[in-house]
């Protein structure tokens, strides 16, 4: 057997149809873990199986009733799970196939100096924050909930925020366009139960934005001073300033002279033309 009758084009296909398929698998289980979907996606088990059993064992009105439940089951979930195929979908729109100009990474840059800036003094003193920056995603519901701020960001502004017993302190910040929008801002809890319950309110706000959304929220605990950051449903504690810089320079700035998409398609178009073009 020679390598011309491995690398065929049917074999090719089928290989990126089955990687495919256990990528959305992958994608989905990310999606639903620790959310209220997991005991739903159990009920939905349940049920199959139910539906099994009774069309063997011959019980004609349960079989029934599960036909039922099964038909108008795609109606409820698409309501059920309505954050999920949100989020879902959001994170479908979310490419980096647009390269962001020397401006704009000038401008993040700045905005990365003041949240620094704020978070080392903020964190020293252990003082509670919320910090919510808007990514691709709209985040004008939320901003809504909040108090108009709309100012250049910078660390002193951020500090002053959340001082306790300010009129701005309690809810987040949130960042948009390198500006502040809005402060004492409302986000939605999460219910995960991965959440480790000596959290508060904070990281689970922080959480429950990022499930929904892919803004980057960072919070700093008035119990340790612990810097932690949230970005499409993970949490992550205990940062650094290295770490923390690090991340947001990752999500914030852009490479300009990084290749797009473009060079992955050639790639694997130029594979295709040796393997098979070449192997006639």
């Amino acid at each position: 057997m020679s390598w011309t009758d491995i690398f065929t084009l049917h074999n090719l296909t089928s290989l990126i149809d089955i990687v495919v398929v256990w990528f959305i698998i992958y994608t989905l289980i990310l999606m639903v873990r620790g959310t209220k979907a997991v005991q739903l996606l159990r009920g939905i088990v349940i049920i199959a199986l139910i539906k099994i059993v009774s069309v063997y064992v011959g019980l004609t009105t349960v079989s029934w009733i599960m036909d039922q439940v099964i038909t108008w089951g795609v109606i409820a979930m698409v309501i059920i799970f309505q954050p999920e195929i949100r989020r879902g979908l959001e994170h479908l729109g979310r490419g980096s196939l647009f390269v962001k100009s020397k401006k704009e990474n000038e401008a993040a840059r700045k905005l990365i100096t003041a949240l620094d800036r704020a978070i080392q003094y903020m964190s020293k003193r252990r003082i509670g924050a919320l910090i919510t920056i808007q990514m691709n995603t709209g985040l004008e519901e939320y901003i809504e909930t909040g108090i108009d701020v709309d100012a250049d960001v910078s660390g002193e502004l951020l500090i002053n925020i959340f001082i306790p017993n300010t009129p701005l302190h309690d809810g987040a910040v949130i960042i948009k366009d390198n500006r502040v929008a809005v402060a004492a801002a409302y986000l939605p809890l999460s219910q995960s139960n991965l959440i480790p319950k000596e959290l508060g309110t904070r990281h689970r706000a922080a959480v429950g934005i990022s499930e929904l959304t892919d803004a980057l929220t960072i919070v700093i605990s008035e119990e340790t001073g612990e810097v932690s950051i949230t970005q499409n449903n993970e949490l992550l504690r205990g940062m650094t300033q290295d770490d923390y810089l690090k991340y947001l320079e990752n999500q914030l700035i852009t490479d300009t002279e990084q290749p797009d998409h473009r060079n992955l398609i050639n790639t694997v178009a130029n594979f295709i033309d040796s393997h098979f073009k070449g192997g006639r």
